[in-house]
């Protein structure tokens, strides 16, 4: 048994590792209390990755919006993923501000932060699974890529990704709008609650579904351009100037399939953790106040995508160094051969 003395003791340390969210409050959270240093550290660490993410992913967005000739099916794919991945950066910033354990900036703030960190999630799944059929059509039936895959046919689908992810996760956070903040057990807490039947749908609709076509549909790829490049290196002495064009244009389609490939198993690296922490510990809560790892690893997700660019794609680096030399405020800038 433990006397009174020691119980005393144990109450007092535990509290000097706490204080409250708001002094003036009977009613406030309790805050973690870190050592100077400690704290400084993590403010800087996860401010550079916020302050990164967002830059490069907005660095991508230039790049692919400004310059004609990156005006292609597969890279409007990737300027979707990169605006989610720029909200990302901007999610992040607000992570910032929970690292000891409270949040001050209300509850209506919160069930929108909720909301757009929902909505760029969904989108960002929604677009990995446009970029699995893209890359699928290309190389599993190239010759109908032309036909079936155009910028127009790109651009609605890209839309309507966005747009069914903000009427989707608008509905199933529609209580938490209604009344914000009425599921916080004390002041500084951001708390929503997701019905039993809303939680189990969105881990279909969000997860469960859309990884299991991307796995299957980059099953399929890999294996059919496993197939064509030994065709080519078994052929590639004995080829015309117009077969080696023809070998030139699926070398290209296979180092997309490639890369684009390594964004997809990075991306799925870093979802996993998130959402099967979610299915684990499942009660249709959701708390911004603890940030765990997982949460941190999904976000850090968005930040890799543009460096996983930089090394496969040459344009991002061309593109780069004509903007931040400010080339592409001259006339024309926009029609500039950077492939």
């Amino acid at each position: 048994s433990v006397n009174l003395s020691q119980m005393d003791a144990i109450a007092c340390f535990n509290l000097s590792h706490y204080e409250l969210c708001f002094p003036q409050l009977n009613s406030s959270c309790r805050r973690t209390k870190r050592p100077h240093t400690e704290a400084v550290l993590i403010y800087i660490l996860l401010s550079s990755i916020s302050l990164l993410t967002a830059t490069l992913n907005l660095l991508v967005i230039i790049s692919i919006s400004h310059f004609k000739q990156l005006h292609t099916p597969t890279n409007l794919l990737l300027l979707s993923l990169a605006v989610s991945d720029f909200f990302v950066g901007i999610i992040m910033s607000f992570q910032i501000l929970l690292t000891d354990g409270c949040w001050f900036l209300g509850d209506l703030i919160c069930s929108l932060f909720f909301i757009l960190d929902f909505i760029v999630t969904s989108a960002s799944v929604g677009t990995m699974v446009l970029i699995s059929v893209d890359r699928y059509v290309a190389i599993c039936i190239p010759l109908h890529y032309s036909t079936k895959i155009t910028v127009r046919g790109v651009t609605i689908c890209v839309c309507l990704c966005w747009v069914c992810s903000i009427l989707y996760n608008g509905l199933i956070m529609n209580d938490n709008l209604k009344q914000p903040g009425r599921h916080n057990s004390c002041s500084g807490e951001c708390v929503i609650v997701i019905n039993h039947i809303a939680g189990v749908a969105d881990l279909i609709l969000t997860f469960t579904g859309p990884v299991t076509v991307i796995i299957v549909l980059y099953i399929r790829v890999f294996g059919v351009a496993v197939s064509q490049a030994r065709a080519m290196r078994s052929h590639i002495a004995a080829v015309t100037l117009q077969r080696s064009e023809t070998v030139t244009a699926k070398k290209s389609e296979l180092k997309a399939a490639r890369t684009l490939g390594v964004v997809v198993i990075v991306f799925l690296t870093c979802l996993c953790p998130y959402y099967c922490s979610s299915l684990v510990g499942q009660n249709a809560m959701f708390g911004v106040t603890s940030v765990p790892f997982e949460t941190w690893l999904f976000y850090f997700n968005s930040c890799l995508n543009p460096v996983i660019y930089a090394f496969c794609y040459p344009w991002f680096l061309k593109s780069i160094k004509l903007i931040v030399t400010f080339k592409i405020l001259q006339p024309d800038s926009c029609r500039a051969n950077i492939l």
